[in-house]
């Protein structure tokens, strides 16, 4: 915390020193300027109660932001967990606590795209040719329904033009070999009529991790990322407006995450990795959108929004990490993504809102090829020897000797887990004013979901079982003992193979919002709102018993106050929010003890969280503006008791979400000095626990603070400049893998040089 407030004042100082150069002013975007996409509703950021934290074309250059995660460790209580992994939105993990259920708590959407979680760590996500990011903050069930308990990402890519001709272009390259190609072009086909815009991005990293057994990098990274877009706005038709787009994108790296060791010399600047299988992770994607609207009549507008998305993830990874042929994770995910919206929107005197239907379906599924090594259950031997007579301390001698012969159970793996999700709702969202200054909010969602999820897996025994008669002659006691561990053993590893089973599941809920809203003055309005979250049961299979476990939907009620002002003639913004939220019937995966897969989703608990979001913007003087975010939440679980190993259970009651950091602080300044720019932000997150329990101190990360800056000379044509990433060299873990000796460590210092064109 020290750390970061020296480098604002540092930033304070840099601003005190471009004020006494009265430059020109800056093109930074305010909240009255900032038209609001993800609530579907004309509204600009200040006249939105929702916490909506919103990055611009502006932001992205002044910082030099290349991906979507440098966003989120730039947001007040947001958060990467690990690598390139998910994300948190208030302390709540993008697949859910304890990574239970099939369904996220947070989506993000690529013009209007719903894209695949097992396609976030790369591709679609990149921000070259952004017109505008959203992070919507806290439940968004009442207009974006599906997958949205936690909150959303919408990204709006640029639109192309009807009038106007540009040309757009950059090269970035780092001391880490990681260079990246991006350029666009757009104009008009027929003037005021039809206009195209084409982009496109190619980066190639040589990476950071260098693995000593198979040479090269394991984090090295190829990406292309193409689009295309039309805008269509016929003049015999005034008032239609029709825009299309199709994006392309291949990645073709390293895992989304990446392990380096940890018991090696000085392993912060030298990373290296052992593993002997490739590790790769592959995503094709292909995402088309057509989005229509049409002024019915003055201040009533209907719109469609249809969108399609293919997407492909193949992740495979060393499961031991060393240079042994042991462990190998193969997992194939394909999905199939098609969404339909029409939705009708009113402007008038005293009430303005949204009405719409939405439809979605997506399948796909997972196909898994993995060769495991399971450590060898102890407890479940021991207790199969005393059910077969053998007194207790016997029994536990018996078992460890076993285990030292057979320290693993090596396995082969092949799973096939379709599904299918059809989702329909109708929302409606409004304002109506009863006075100039009071407003009352409505809103409501009638959401139904049918799911289907289907699993067939085949496992097989990968090697050798101890000799009964390394323990004792035939006959005896011990050998018959070990001949019966034997059996038992090739039991477990049977019980994990199972036939095509199938769960069909349908669920229905009603999401309500109500709320009010007072502006006490043209620059101060206040706001408080309650709403109702979901997230849709389903099925999940238990690796370790091949079987097929329904589980439950779960439920949140959230209220909220917001508070929106300007001051100083509209000088500086200032926004903040407070909530709090009770969930209900929690869904995590519970490990029930035969061996480390002997695991499925249940409805397990309830928590509840609170805190705040802060966040302020401001223009010291022409030329120098300043900004900052402050984001603080409390989690905990109330009541969260895990079955474990038949009887036994475990009481996570009181501990903390896993990656939620009570404090996310950000700022930064931009400074111009007649042609010189620059940047320096800041951004630190405090502790995190890496997973839940009593023990959840033994995986706690240290807070960390990272220094970004960006140095330029603006031609206004052209401009050139110097970047640096993690300035001071923070040195910081996302996850610890003690037992193995190896960590997911943060990026590393980095320096950079890059150009941009544009025309």
């Amino acid at each position: 915390m020290r750390t970061i407030l020296m480098l604002l004042g540092g930033c304070a100082m840099l601003a005190a020193t471009a004020a006494r150069a009265q430059s020109a002013p800056d093109d930074g975007s305010s909240g009255d300027d900032i038209v609001v996409t993800g609530e579907k509703a004309n509204r600009t950021l200040q006249e939105t109660a929702t916490s909506i934290a919103v990055t611009t074309p502006a932001r992205i250059e002044q910082e030099n932001i290349q991906t979507i995660q440098d966003v989120y460790n730039r947001t007040a209580n947001v958060a990467e967990t690990y690598g390139a992994a998910g994300f948190t939105i208030r302390g709540i993990t993008n697949t859910g606590i304890g990574a239970g259920g099939n369904a996220d708590t947070a989506t993000v959407y690529v013009d209007g795209a719903p894209i695949p979680s097992v396609a976030l760590f790369g591709g679609p996500t990149d921000l070259w040719d952004i017109a505008q990011v959203e992070i919507l903050r806290g439940p968004q069930s009442t207009i974006q329904g599906l997958n949205a308990l936690a909150g959303a990402v919408v990204l709006t890519t640029r639109d192309a033009s009807t009038t106007d001709y540009g040309a757009d272009a950059r090269v970035l390259w780092t001391d880490r070999n990681d260079r990246t190609f991006s350029a666009a072009i757009g104009g008009p086909i027929v003037a005021d009529q039809l206009g195209f815009r084409l982009s496109g991005e190619r980066r190639n990293d040589r990476g950071v991790i260098r693995n000593v057994t198979r040479g090269g990098y394991d984090d090295a990274l190829r990406t292309l990322n193409l689009r295309g877009k039309l805008t269509w706005t016929p003049t015999a038709l005034p008032g239609l407006e029709v825009r299309g787009s199709y994006n392309r994108v291949r990645r073709d790296g390293g895992y989304l995450y990446e392990y380096a060791r940890t018991d090696t010399p000085d392993f912060y600047r030298t990373r290296v990795a052992t593993g002997n299988a490739p590790s790769r992770g592959d995503i094709a994607a292909d995402i088309a959108v057509l989005n229509a609207s049409y002024d019915i009549a003055p201040g009533l507008r209907l719109s469609s929004v249809t969108s399609y998305n293919r997407v492909t993830s193949h992740a495979v990874q060393d499961g031991d990490g060393g240079p042994e042929n042991a462990q190998v994770i193969d997992n194939l995910n394909r999905f199939r993504t098609w969404t339909q919206e029409l939705r009708v929107n009113y402007e008038g005197g005293r009430l303005s809102g949204v009405v719409g239907a939405w439809a979605y379906r997506r399948s796909g599924g997972l196909d898994a090829n993995n060769r495991l090594n399971i450590p060898t259950p102890v407890a479940t031997i021991t207790a199969l020897l005393r059910s077969g007579g053998f007194p207790a301390a016997a029994a536990t001698q018996i078992a460890s000797a076993y285990a030292a012969a057979l320290p693993v159970i090596p396995v082969l793996y092949t799973g096939d887990q379709p599904q299918l999700v059809r989702n329909a709702a109708w929302f409606a969202d409004a304002r109506f004013r009863l006075t100039d200054r009071l407003s009352l909010i409505a809103g409501a969602r009638y959401d139904h979901e049918a799911n289907r999820y289907a699993a067939e897996s085949i496992a097989t025994f990968n090697g050798t079982l101890p000799n009964p008669a390394a323990f004792g002659a035939a006959g005896t006691p011990l050998f018959l003992a070990v001949t019966a561990i034997n059996r038992g053993v090739l039991g477990l590893v049977d019980d994990a193979s199972s036939a095509a089973a199938s769960n069909a599941r349908s669920f229905d809920a009603f999401l309500p919002k109500a709320g009010i809203s007072m502006e006490w003055t043209p620059d101060l309005t206040t706001a408080f709102t309650v709403q109702r979250a979901y997230r849709s049961g389903g099925s999940s299979q238990n690796p370790a018993r091949g079987i097929l476990v329904a589980y439950d939907p779960e439920y949140s009620w959230n209220y909220e106050g917001s508070l929106r002002s300007r001051w100083w003639g509209g000088r500086l913004t200032l926004n903040a929010n407070v909530f709090y939220v009770d969930w209900t019937d929690q869904q995590t995966n519970v490990l029930f003890g035969n061996n480390i897969y002997d695991y499925n989703t249940v409805n397990a608990g309830r928590s509840h969280l609170y805190g705040v979001e802060v966040e302020a913007q401001g223009r010291i003087v022409p030329g120098v503006e300043a900004y900052a975010s402050v984001g603080h939440v409390r989690t905990k679980f109330d009541s969260f008791v895990l079955p474990s190993g038949g009887t036994v259970s475990v009481d996570l009651a009181g501990s903390q979400f896993p990656y939620a950091p009570r404090w996310t602080l950000a700022g930064g300044v931009n400074a111009r000095v007649a042609r010189i720019v620059g940047n320096v932000n800041v951004n630190y997150r405090s502790a995190v626990f890496t997973e839940t329990g009593v023990t959840q101190g033994q995986g706690r990360l240290p807070g960390r603070t990272l220094v970004n800056a960006r140095l330029g000379y603006d031609a206004d044509r052209w401009t050139l400049f110097a970047f640096a990433r993690n300035l001071l060299d923070e040195r910081y873990k996302q996850y610890d893998f003690a037992a193995g000796n190896r960590a997911i460590l943060g990026d590393p210092q980095t320096f950079g040089l890059g150009a941009e064109l544009h025309l």
